[in-house]
């Protein structure tokens, strides 16, 4: 395994932009019908188990909320042209917007409306999940453009009791030690904040149930906050068979790897950097902050779980960020296919990294007459260990380092000293200590 990633190196399974593009016209929201609708489509490349928790159920200091659903939405003058249609752009009605009817004065309308002064062009996402309101969202040139003394005005939605809707593909491994890998599937046509993280964990997923693992992978599909609090409240006793976990979101456009580490400083955070280091990838490390996805949920200090949040652009940090031009051209199928590798490859560490033991610690053992010279340069071209890989691996390997931690300390890609442990093990020189 090569540790010096490209995009060209490791190919997901699926397209993941042609999954981005037949996702992004679906309306989501914390509840309904495309949070459903979307979960289906991933349903199709893995077996999903798609849970449904029902409105008022007590998740820690929450409760489940209602369910919103919603056909259409239009602001439209009296004399019949429609200005602001909802079929148009799924932005455009304040998500969780209660059902409305009638004719507004442009002074009434004006109080919920939702423009963006300084990106005019741009159609803005605004939520009021809790607000009891309504409201539309439109580029600041049009609502500056429209002048009439009144309009007619339509929310065809409901909000009713019904259930929240999340879901989780659990890959056991041969340990019960787990990896839990989260995204969020709430936002509506949002190609970056959003889809980008759902398509590559369906091609994760998908990866790791086909191969041979030494971790169990849980990956979960949820509505941000409100569903990983409703998963946390209900899995309380699988939690601390988690060991490393990460949320993954805005990493299908082409700006440089950002990586949020855990609140408590776990392995995560030095297998991550590690991977990202020696990727060549752009990149930057940054501190845990309660703000963010839902590792702050998972980090909150009742659970304080290892996760930590990789992204390319930070949320917020990016002018596309909740507006119309994080769309299908936001997104490239470039970045996406090397997001997919280097996580990949995070996952082919976590899963590979063992601590080993010599078997006889005294002195370098003599490799000429083992024949491990000869096995070094067999694998050399296909990236495997370097001498210096094997020298390293056998001076570490006294049963109290990692893999993981060789590697930090060598300096080296963790795939040579991966290899360098494979040769060690056939020679007979080590054993590989249990986890």
């Amino acid at each position: 395994m090569k540790l010096d990633v490209k995009e060209t190196e490791r190919n997901p399974a699926i397209d993941l932009y042609d999954l981005v593009t037949e996702l992004f016209p679906i309306n989501r929201s914390l509840t309904g019908s495309g949070v459903r609708k979307t979960l289906g489509i991933v349903e199709r490349h893995i077996g999903l188990k798609i849970n449904e928790v029902k409105t008022g159920t007590t998740v820690l200091d929450w409760h489940v909320p209602m369910e919103w659903n919603i056909r259409g939405g239009s602001i439209t003058t009296v004399d019949g042209r429609c200005l602001v249609d909802f079929a148009s752009s799924n932005l455009h009605v304040l998500g969780y917007s209660k059902p409305v009817r009638g004719v507004f004065t442009r002074a009434e309308l004006e109080r919920h409306i939702h423009t963006l002064p300084d990106q005019p062009d741009l159609i803005p996402y605004r939520t009021g999940y809790y607000a009891d309101d309504w409201g539309f969202c439109l580029p600041h040139k049009l609502w500056q453009s429209m002048n009439d003394e009144v309009y007619h005005v339509e929310i065809d939605s409901d909000i009713s009791a019904g259930s929240l809707t999340f879901g989780e593909f659990f890959v056991p491994g041969e340990a019960p030690d787990e990896v839990l890998l989260s995204c969020h599937v709430c936002h509506p046509s949002l190609a970056n904040d959003n889809l980008s993280g759902i398509a590559l964990m369906t091609a994760l997923a998908l990866r790791q149930a086909r191969q041979k693992r030494r971790l169990g992978y849980r990956f979960l599909f949820l509505p941000a906050t409100i569903g990983a609090i409703t998963w946390l409240a209900r899995n309380e006793p699988v939690l601390a068979n988690i060991k490393h976990g990460l949320v993954l979101t805005c990493l299908g456009d082409s700006g440089q790897f950002h990586y949020k580490q855990s609140r408590k400083g776990a392995p995560i955070d030095q297998a991550v950097a590690h991977v990202l280091r020696h990727s060549h990838f752009s990149h930057e490390i940054m501190p845990f902050n309660p703000y963010g996805y839902d590792e702050r949920q998972f980090c909150s200090p009742g659970f304080n779980l290892p996760v930590g949040c990789l992204m390319r652009s930070v949320h917020g940090a990016f002018p596309e960020y909740h507006t119309s031009a994080d769309n299908l051209d936001f997104v490239k199928r470039g970045a996406l296919n090397q997001s997919y590798s280097v996580i990949e490859t995070l996952l082919d560490l976590l899963d590979g990294n063992c601590t080993y033991q010599r078997v006889d610690g005294r002195g370098e053992p003599q490799l000429g007459r083992r024949g491990l010279y000869r096995a070094i340069a067999g694998q050399r071209e296909a990236g495997g260990a370097t001498q210096m890989d094997l020298l390293w691996f056998l001076n570490l390997a006294d049963g109290d380092h990692s893999l993981l931690e060789m590697a930090l300390r060598a300096d080296v890609p963790f795939a040579g000293l991966e290899s360098a442990a494979r040769i060690a093990l056939d020679a007979g020189l080590v054993y590989a200590r249990p986890e």
